[in-house]
């Protein structure tokens, strides 16, 4: 199994960032006897680098795979925020996991949602520095430099500057600011001093924490925001309704057997709720609060 996530992990850095396709409907691969079985992409939102997201998110499409019949999944992951907002935004990919600012962008070029990925509790920022960082208010953060994944990450960056805003920083000007591309390079920034603060989110920290103990101990969490809704699952408009009703099915049967919870826990997703379009309504009204006071989601 591990030669095997490695070889597939190999290709999608080959592909991941290969430019955005205009697909209009499956591709098909070819089977004995002149068969043909389309093929869906999955594209989640780079959460973690390519490697380890295929680490994390495979088994899904291998259970995927596995219990939803006539079909075939495969798994599509991005260099970095912006090439992936590329792609959904060419409406190349049939199904999404984006994070919700990109599910209120993806709505516009036609993806809709059919759930919610992990528990809206799970969904918020948090603040990471070294233990023996000096820094404990607000007034401490001024002057010094914040790391975060992307200026579009939710939960990771917007998130941390509106509550760092609503402290009376003014995130434009007090602070320095550092896109580094991913969530453990925004932790990890911050583990080796490069930064004196790394922004980040809940599934990410657990993770770095499990990987890398020994790091993990050197560090604490300052602050965290208060939660918003989490991640999406979309589909792309032309996706034929019964697939859809057994995709959303196959998601939320996932933690009712030993099989489902060990997929669910390589995501750090707790489970899959029945989610639409309109759920995400609170993230629209957060966004538009905070682009009138702090910056344009797509400024650094």
């Amino acid at each position: 199994m591990l030669k095997r996530l490695g070889l597939l992990a190999l290709l999608l850095l080959a592909a991941c960032d290969g430019g955005s396709r205009q697909a209009e409907g499956p591709r098909y691969v070819d089977l004995p006897a002149g068969d043909a079985t389309p093929i869906y992409r999955l594209a989640v939102h780079p959460l973690h680098n390519p490697v380890k997201l295929t680490q994390a998110y495979q088994p899904l499409i291998d259970h995927l795979n596995r219990t939803v019949p006539g079909v075939r999944f495969e798994l599509e992951a991005s260099r970095d925020y912006q090439i992936y907002e590329t792609k959904f935004r060419a409406r190349g990919p049939e199904l999404l996991l984006p994070n919700p600012w990109q599910t209120l962008e993806a709505i516009k070029v036609g993806y809709q949602v059919i759930a919610m990925a992990g528990d809206a509790e799970d969904f918020k920022g948090l603040f990471v520095v070294r233990k023996d960082a000096d820094i404990r208010t607000a007034a401490d953060l001024k002057g010094k430099v914040v790391s975060y994944p992307s200026p579009t990450a939710l939960a990771a960056c917007i998130m941390p500057q509106y509550f760092l805003h609503s402290l009376g920083i003014d995130v434009n000007r007090d602070i320095d600011n550092r896109y580094v591309g991913s969530q453990e390079s925004a932790i990890m920034n911050a583990y080796l001093k490069q930064v004196d603060v790394g922004a980040t989110w809940p599934p990410p920290w657990r993770s770095f924490q499990k990987e890398h103990p020994e790091k993990a101990a050197e560090m604490r969490v300052l602050w965290e925001t208060p939660p918003l809704i989490n991640n999406a699952v979309m589909v792309r408009d032309d996706v034929p309704p019964a697939l859809r009703e057994h995709l959303r099915q196959a998601l939320f049967m996932l933690e009712r057997d030993p099989e489902g919870r060990e997929v669910l826990a390589g995501m750090e997703t707790a489970r899959f709720h029945a989610a639409n379009d309109e759920a995400y309504q609170p993230v629209r009204n957060f966004i538009e609060r905070f682009e009138r006071e702090v910056r344009p989601v797509e400024q650094k």
